[in-house]
């Protein structure tokens, strides 16, 4: 009996010590991790791929280590334990999260910084290399998925039981997994729709509508300039320019609308080009904008764009000044001011504004499509207009609808 007890208390000794040590090492490794998935982000950003490449492979390494040591018979047995087994059930499901993460959100994301570099989105010659974003499509999409699978995980781990540290450890985590999954979700939709909208598969027309917010309207202001956009291959041409003016008084509105626009805003909202964007509801104001252009054009785009004077000039961040026809110098700094205030208290004519807007947004299109840009800052220009719903997207196309939520780049 002596002896049986003594062998079944070494063996106890002998688990414990074994979950202690595993825990210990387990511990080190996810340490470890994190200083790695910064040091990642610093050398995708510096554009050295095959660095990322090596230090992706020793954080999978660690974050793979820390879950195997914290999954095996002998630790999930003593999850059964009272107060001790809730913690080793939270350590073991935030490790396997980190290693998740790891192989199957950070390992793709890496391989894509071998195959985007910044250049890719700088237009050479007019046209926009696809191949690239393309090939990035897979990656991208297989991390979009992993980080919002990681999403669900981590909240569904119990901490109620744990210890503090336990408790903060898994809300860091989730805290980072939430920031990532949002900007990777932001990637996704871009590598998706991007090539699409430049005419990867098939040429494509988009109405371009230039919102001054001098004239407030609900989703920006008066679209006094409109253009149509043509992409075919990458490749983006300004085909056609016109104004307010160039689109008659409908009698009845172009398409049906909703009784409660109706009741809100009126026919007009569906009569006049200047009155499109009277509601709120985006999709709606494209679909009349679009369905305008069809009528005095003969041309049916596939989406509607709509831009403002201050996303204009964020772009102008990223392309520098701009001399326009009239002599003007345009500029990110003064590019609010002039085209919302100093045009009005020159042209009593709406006509001269229309064309003067025109010019302006010409002139800006021409800057960014010839490549006369930065790619980072033109980049972060887009993606603070998207934010701030200063460049709104509308795609006519179903499968694209999923990817823009009818409402905005971002």
């Amino acid at each position: 009996m002596f002896w049986s007890a003594l062998a079944l208390l070494l063996l106890v000794l002998i688990a414990i010590a074994w979950v202690g040590i595993r825990g210990l090492i387990a511990k080190g490794d996810l340490e470890a991790a994190v200083p790695l998935a910064s040091e990642i982000q610093d050398e995708v950003v510096a554009g050295d791929g095959d660095a990322a490449g090596e230090t992706a492979q020793l954080l999978d390494s660690h974050a793979s280590s820390a879950a195997n040591l914290t999954s095996d018979p002998v630790w999930r047995a003593f999850e059964t334990l009272p107060l001790l087994g809730p913690n080793l059930t939270a350590v073991r499901e935030l490790a396997a999260v980190v290693g998740a993460v790891s192989r199957d959100a950070i390992v793709p994301l890496v391989h894509t910084a071998g195959v985007i570099e910044m250049g890719d989105f700088k237009p050479a010659g007019g046209a926009i290399d696809l191949r690239p974003l393309l090939e990035a499509q897979p990656q991208v999409e297989a991390a979009q998925h992993a980080l919002a699978s990681a999403q669900e995980q981590v909240d569904a781990i119990d901490t109620t039981r744990t210890l503090t540290q336990v408790q903060d450890a898994a809300a860091r985590l989730a805290s980072s997994i939430s920031e990532a999954a949002a900007s990777v979700t932001a990637v996704d939709r871009a590598v998706q729709l991007i090539p699409a909208m430049l005419g990867a598969e098939e040429p494509r027309n988009y109405v371009l509508l230039f919102a001054n917010p001098a004239e407030l309207r609900a989703t920006g202001g008066n679209p006094g300039a409109v253009a149509l956009v043509h992409t075919a291959n990458g490749r983006i041409d300004l085909a056609q320019q016109a104004s307010t003016s160039d689109f008659p008084h409908y009698t009845a509105p172009v398409l049906d609308l909703p009784v409660e626009t109706r009741g809100l805003y009126g026919d007009i909202t569906g009569q006049y080009m200047q009155n499109v964007n009277l509601t709120p509801q985006f999709p709606l104001s494209a679909q009349l904008a679009r369905e305008m252009w069809r009528l005095e054009f003969g041309v049916e785009a596939d989406g509607v764009i709509s831009i403002d004077p201050v996303a204009l000039g964020y772009l102008l961040e990223a392309t520098g000044p701009i001399t326009l026809p009239t002599g003007d110098l345009l500029a990110s700094d003064n590019a609010v001011q002039l085209l919302l205030v100093d045009v009005y208290a020159r042209y009593d004519d709406p006509a001269d504004l229309d064309a003067f807007f025109a010019a302006a947004a010409a002139s800006v299109f021409s800057a960014v499509a010839s490549g006369n840009s930065e790619p980072a800052a033109l980049i972060t220009a887009l993606a603070t207009a998207g934010e701030e719903r200063r460049v709104l997207i509308w795609s006519a196309r179903d499968d694209e609808q999923t990817v823009l939520d009818g409402t905005s780049i971002t």
